[in-house]
């Protein structure tokens, strides 16, 4: 794909370029200037799913680039912090953010059982959480919904992926079953279980010998060999998956190496998304994904964003690096609307007026009352696009949630 950077774009970049060498400290100092906030990134750059917070990261860096470093007119002190892989980690750094560099917002978090923790965390200091990938289902705590007030995402909620594309599957397979397949942790379980749940739901039969879906486990899981091949055993009509980061270049490449191998396998577009899909190489051709965004999608926003991208990063933007972008611009509506001082309360309430968000992967807003997106989800197939291997759109799904 070819792409022009605009002229505003490259002008807003060579400006900020030069601010940054004419500061001479980095963005965790205190401020006392009013026109400058504090806002908290707190993204996984260590372990499993390092590529995925550092798009995350470049996706929020790349839209405060394009404006000068500054939403809402206000300057932005961001403080980023270290996910790590979970709990353990997370929720010490988000303290940090939170209680010491005292940060009005808070973005980031790739794993689902982080910010289950951390939502606790932001709601009880009344921060908003902008929330920018996985996002659990919040079970009730104590017999009692869970406070979602200050809580918003600009991703999914993570068994949405497989929601949208069962229908699809369903489709395809006819009376042929479907092997179910996935890590054994929160992310795994939500993004199967919307899988599994729906597609049987329409009338569809899962592979698996009793019925439930495979969890390997996590994150130790690096030959899924034996688990393939036992698979195959079952003779299913085509294979459903969600696996990340590294777990995704082994998963894909063995399975062109197992009994499965001229088995269709779809999955949450996750297994190809980014990085991984340069990793794993042709053995990803014709895998059938389902993801909330596309580099190839057609709309001028997607466009100046892949064009903004490619100026400064090698390879085509990710669904990771997207949402990142969309939560910066959504604090930056929202910092657009509040008079004088900016507290957590302000802000927050500023949030839910926002609206409309332009967006690359089309246009979305907030539900009402659960504060994720209603948006469009797409079919992709791995095809060249180009010399590059790309996660290219098919055809549109479905919109979620629906109500």
């Amino acid at each position: 794909m070819t792409t022009t950077v605009p002229v505003r774009l490259r002008r807003r970049a060579a400006a900020v370029a030069t601010l940054t060498l004419l500061s001479p400290t980095a963005c965790t100092s205190s401020s006392t200037d009013a026109d400058t906030v504090r806002v908290g990134l707190l993204v996984s750059l260590s372990g499993t799913y390092t590529t995925v917070g550092e798009d995350m990261r470049r996706g929020f860096q790349l839209y405060l680039d394009t404006n000068g470093g500054q939403l809402g007119g206000r300057r932005i002190d961001l403080v980023v912090g270290d996910e790590g892989d979970g709990p353990a980690t997370a929720v010490p750094a988000a303290q940090k953010l939170l209680d010491r560099d005292r940060v009005v917002a808070l973005t980031g978090l790739v794993g689902g059982a982080t910010v289950d923790k951390v939502q606790t965390l932001t709601t009880q200091r009344k921060i908003p959480l902008v929330g920018a990938n996985a996002r659990p289902a919040f079970p009730p705590v104590g017999g009692k919904p869970r406070d979602l007030t200050y809580t918003w995402h600009t991703s999914y909620n993570s068994d949405e992926p497989g929601i949208a594309i069962a229908s699809y599957i369903r489709s395809q397979v006819g009376d042929g079953t479907v092997y179910a397949i996935g890590p054994d942790y929160q992310g795994g379980w939500d993004e199967l279980r919307g899988f599994t749940d729906t597609f049987t739901k329409l009338g569809g039969k899962l592979a698996n010998p009793d019925g439930r879906t495979l969890f390997t486990p996590f994150p130790a899981t690096e030959n899924f060999l034996p688990y393939l091949n036992k698979a195959a055993e079952s003779k299913p009509k085509a294979v459903y998956t969600f696996y990340a980061g590294a777990a995704a270049v082994a998963f894909v490449k063995q399975y062109r190496q197992s009994d499965l191998r001229d088995v269709p396998l779809y999955a949450a577009g996750f297994l190809t998304e980014g990085s991984v899909l340069t990793a794993q190489g042709p053995a990803a051709t014709g895998i059938r994904n389902v993801l909330n965004y596309s580099p190839t999608l057609g709309n001028q926003a997607n466009q100046e964003f892949v064009a903004a991208w490619s100026a400064t990063h090698p390879g085509q933007p990710t669904t990771f690096a997207m949402a990142s972008y969309d939560a910066a611009a959504v604090l930056d509506r929202a910092l657009s609307a509040v008079d004088g001082e900016v507290t957590g309360d302000k802000l927050n309430a500023a949030i839910g007026t926002v609206g409309r968000v332009v967006s690359p992967r089309g246009d979305w807003q907030f539900h009402p009352t659960e504060h994720r997106p209603v948006q469009r989800w797409y079919l992709r197939e791995v095809t060249p696009d180009g010399p590059l291997l790309s996660n290219v759109l098919v055809q549109d799904l479905t919109t979620l949630p629906t109500t």
